[in-house]
């Protein structure tokens, strides 16, 4: 069932052969992580890029002070690694933790090399991924700048709904870069208003 959902996400970028997708699909392995599990943590390297198949990871990285500052949640559907660990083989600025019980499919970055060279299709497929993270990257950068804090809250809750329902207060407002509190007034203002 994993490597199902894998095929039909790539079927949604890349025209691949059934023999080709299945020869890629068969290089990732299941894992499974507990709620409150790390796939990674903050210091060491990161050894895989991963295609989330069931429940929610949070990718952060905690400040000299510890703050934490999150960049992204992931849910069903979604990549996660942290790109450049996984790239460059150093250590990562990033953690990833399990919100709940989740599987995610792993590749290793020998693997991806591999297919790379072997597979040209993969790496249509990576640029097409790479295109659309620094889109959304982009696009969270200029709402950073120029939402106001309630605005990113609303933005939030009706571009990722289901992501919204698994977190608490204090991981949106990791997310969003403004205090629990603030969300708590937020919610207080938007129930005033019913």
């Amino acid at each position: 069932m994993p490597h199902q959902l894998l095929k039909a996400h790539i079927k949604k970028h890349v025209d691949f052969s059934e023999e080709d997708l299945e020869t890629y699909c068969n290089h990732y392995e299941v894992t499974q992580v507990p709620k409150k599990a790390f796939l990674l943590e903050q210091g060491n390297i990161c050894r895989f890029e991963g295609y989330v198949t069931k429940g929610c990871f949070r990718i952060f990285t905690i400040d000299e002070e510890g703050n934490e500052n999150v960049l992204y949640f992931a849910v069903k559907d979604w990549w996660v690694t942290d790109i450049d660990s996984f790239t460059n083989q150093t250590s990562a600025h990033l953690s990833i933790q399990a919100l709940e019980n989740s599987e995610v499919l792993v590749i290793n970055k020998a693997d991806k090399e591999k297919l790379y060279h072997e597979m040209p299709k993969v790496e249509k497929l990576f640029r097409i991924m790479t295109q659309k993270t620094l889109v959304s990257l982009q696009r969270r950068l200029i709402r950073n700048h120029s939402f106001s804090a309630e605005e990113r809250y609303h933005h939030f809750m009706a571009t990722y709904p289901e992501i919204a329902q698994k977190l608490t207060n204090l991981q949106i407002a990791a997310y969003l870069g403004i205090t629990p509190e603030f969300i708590s007034k937020i919610r207080r203002k938007i129930a005033s208003q019913k």
